[in-house]
């Protein structure tokens, strides 16, 4: 049993986050757009009734709106002053606030008082006078937890509030505020904290705290953080307690499971050069030593997201995260690795972090994905694939002597614009490209169409059933002549289905088309003359002796369809058919009716 003395806890101690809040607008951090903003309006005394603060997580939304409250109901060291935007902090107001203890100021957690009841005592409030201060003050956190009947409830009161009523609203998910609320406050979108920002901040508050730390381990922190303060400053208190007053990189590291950046570079060399046992090999490595699989894999993704940028920006890998060695060879991989290569690495790891995420054996995941990149980083990239097959005989390259003799009696497969392939190869000023169908000659091209029912055919023929369907109810047709449409446009149409049309009339016909709105009345749609072609011919039927007999043959009997073959046969000059007509046999067979 060990001798050595108990520290006791200290009791005053306060976490980093609480201790070290920002009390006024001054010491809010990478905020200067929101606080401009609000200076103006404090000092012209334009003050919104509702303000709405958005963002990430730990930027400070709560934080401001507390300072928002002071601002509003300071009153000065000697009590006399106004709004401003610097408050004094000394006041009886300024003071309670900031304990959270002024009656005036209420806050409010929306994530566990969802519920209309709650929002109902806001409005009940809101009819009588502050006690002490100059606004009485709503803050409510979380406001996108409300229920739909709470926000409902808190509309009118929210847009017409009494003078004395200010509401502060924050929220990490400003999609699921409804947007009558939005249009009803003022709104601020707090930005994440840039990464240097971060380093100057927490390396202010270590040398307040009387801490050694290392550059490099405070990056770590600051990226770690993602642009989050509250974060950030809860990592740092943990970099305390892990360093005992001096915290190193590898401390760090090792505290929040990263990978060692120099084994990372070397377990995406092995991978791709395709050395497959040596990846796995370093993968399980840095996976005994307490690398999550996810975190290898994220920072592989983040190493090719680097290796890109140096290849484009060599100054990119200039950062304080990055030694020199580790920079050196970043230059030089990047410098081997063509951006096609880099482009793929990409995309599998980005699939592959997602399985890693989710399988029930994250190493297992993980091994997997690199097996399939190192197998990839063999295979050649779409250029060199479009090289080999401009070359090839079959693409029309140059063909071996062998090869030569051995089709002499066979014709050589067409590559011109008479090939029926879906994709032709051609070689153009040394590049190659692949041409589409739709890039054919114009002899592949669909006849231009002639009237606006051969338009609306066209576009059926090709399956743009959503084209077809507004041309067939919304459109009503005006002047057609080939290449050139005029339509008035009900309100339900897309707002792109012009240029759509314009773009797709281009492709099909080769031909420009020029499809212009207008305000005349033009014709039906082609819904209505359907409908009333149908009603014209069902009058017609019903004064046919025929139909009018199986009608009193059967009182309360309706016609419910016709059919168009019933439609084509032909009529005498009473109106009756003729029954001799073929048609009207096949249509009365159709009907079940006894042919005469």
């Amino acid at each position: 049993m060990s001798d050595s003395p108990v520290t006791k806890p200290d009791e005053n101690y306060r976490v980093l986050a609480r201790k070290y809040r920002p009390s006024n607008f001054d010491e809010l951090i990478g905020q200067d757009a929101m606080v401009r903003t609000l200076s103006n309006a404090i000092e012209s005394g334009r003050l919104a009734h509702a303000f709405i603060l958005t963002g990430v997580r730990g930027v400070g939304k709560t934080t401001t709106a507390r300072i928002i409250a002071k601002a509003l109901n300071c009153t000065g060291p000697d009590g006399s002053g106004g709004p401003a935007i610097s408050p004094c902090g000394v006041c009886e107001n300024c003071k309670a606030i900031a304990e959270s203890r002024h009656v005036d100021v209420m806050e409010m957690d929306a994530a566990s008082r969802t519920g209309v009841d709650d929002i109902r005592e806001i409005i009940e409030g809101v009819r009588y006078a502050s006690v002490s201060a100059r606004f009485k003050i709503y803050i409510i956190d979380e406001v996108h937890m409300l229920s739909r009947n709470a926000f409902n409830a808190l509309l009118k009161t929210l847009e017409e509030p009494p003078e004395h009523v200010k509401f502060i609203f924050a929220t990490t998910e400003i999609r699921k505020v409804p947007v009558t609320v939005l249009s009803r406050c003022q709104r601020f979108d707090l930005r994440r904290i840039s990464i240097d920002q971060l380093n100057d901040h927490f390396r202010r508050l270590a040398e307040l705290e009387n801490y050694q730390i290392d550059d490099k381990a405070l990056a770590m922190i600051s990226r770690a953080a993602e642009g989050s303060v509250r974060d950030g400053l809860s990592l740092l208190d943990q970099a305390f307690a892990h360093g005992a007053g001096n915290v190193s990189e590898q401390q760090v590291r090792d505290m929040l499971g990263l990978a060692d950046r120099a084994q990372v570079l070397d377990l995406y060399k092995a991978v791709m050069k395709g050395e497959t046992a040596d990846a796995l090999t370093r993968l399980r490595h840095q996976y005994d030593h307490g690398a999550d699989p996810v975190v290898i894999l994220s920072d592989m993704l983040e190493l090719t997201h680097w290796l890109t940028r140096l290849k484009v920006v060599p100054d990119a890998g200039e950062d304080i995260v990055t030694s020199e060695s580790e920079r050196k060879q970043g230059l030089e991989m990047a410098t081997a690795l063509t951006m096609p290569v880099l482009t793929r690495a990409w995309q599998m790891l980005l699939k592959g972090l997602e399985e890693v995420r989710f399988a029930p054996s994250p190493l297992a995941a993980a091994e997997m994905v690199l097996v399939r990149m190192t197998y990839a980083s063999g295979l050649p990239t779409p250029g060199d694939m479009i090289r080999q097959l401009t070359k090839s005989p079959e693409a029309g390259g140059p063909k071996t002597g062998k090869e030569t003799k051995a089709k002499t009696a066979a014709p050589a497969t067409p590559t011109g614009s008479n090939s029926p392939k879906a994709f032709r190869v051609i070689e153009s000023q040394g590049q190659a490209k692949i041409l589409a169908r739709d890039d054919l000659p114009a002899e592949h091209h669909d006849p231009s169409p002639k009237s606006f029912q051969e338009l609306v055919a066209l576009f059926e023929r090709h399956n743009e059933a959503s084209i077809v369907f507004h041309l067939n109810d919304n459109a009503h047709p005006g002047k057609f002549i080939p290449g050139r449409v005029t339509l008035r446009l009900k309100d339900q149409t897309p707002d792109n289905l012009i240029g759509r049309m314009s773009e797709l009339l281009k492709q099909w016909t080769g031909q420009s088309w020029l499809i212009s709105q207008t305000r005349e009345q033009g014709d039906d749609t082609l819904y209505e003359q359907e409908q009333e072609a149908a009603r014209e011919l069902q009058t017609r039927l019903r004064e046919n002796p025929l139909v009018k007999a199986l009608l009193d043959r059967f009182p309360g009997a309706k016609i419910s369809d016709i059919r168009k073959k019933v439609e084509e046969f032909t009529l005498l000059d009473d109106g009756s058919p003729d029954f001799n007509d073929d048609a009207f046999l096949v249509g009365a067979d159709e009907f079940g009716l006894d042919q005469p």
